[in-house]
């Protein structure tokens, strides 16, 4: 079995790796903590009751160019599609959010805020948080930091074969 990569041992041969890690790990949190907000800002809204989310989409439709990519994406997909789709958003947030703070599944999670940040640029609401999101995602589904700090390291243990904890 090897070293885990933040044991004393570790930390002490790989001061410079152990500091990377931490700091990516604490980049996970921060990344975490923002998808729970947005879930909880969402829940505590109605946002899965009333039409809110249709409300805000039609909103960015009407600032948008016509002819734009949002904008026929806005028409003709989440506009008609506003209730799941704010099911979606707002419950995916929140499995997300645990899924990076528990340290389960963390690639996958990764892959699933990848999705959801790349829908909210295709419907308009692209700002300068996006880039870095985006960056975040991939580099969660590059590196293992599941088997750094969380359930991911037990699980991939117990089932090996499974590209879930891995």
């Amino acid at each position: 079995m090897t070293t885990h990569p933040l044991s004393k041992e570790a930390i002490r041969q790989h001061p410079a790796a152990s500091a990377g890690i931490i700091s990516f790990l604490l980049g996970r949190y921060i990344f975490a903590a923002f998808f729970l907000y947005g879930f909880w800002h969402k829940f505590v809204n109605g946002w899965l009751t009333t039409d809110m989310m249709e409300s805000y989409f039609m909103q960015r439709f009407a600032e948008l160019p016509p002819e734009s990519f949002q904008s026929i994406y806005l028409e003709s997909f989440a506009i008609p599609m506003a209730l799941p789709i704010a099911w979606i958003v707002t419950i995916g947030e929140l499995i997300i959010g645990i899924g990076l703070v528990l340290g389960l599944t963390v690639r996958a999670q990764a892959l699933f805020a990848l999705f959801l940040v790349v829908n909210f640029a295709a419907g308009g609401y692209y700002n300068l948080t996006l880039p870095p999101f985006m960056i975040y995602s991939v580099l969660m589904m590059i590196f293992p930091s599941g088997q750094w700090l969380g359930l991911d390291r037990t699980l991939h243990r117990r089932y090996p074969s499974s590209i879930w904890f891995r």
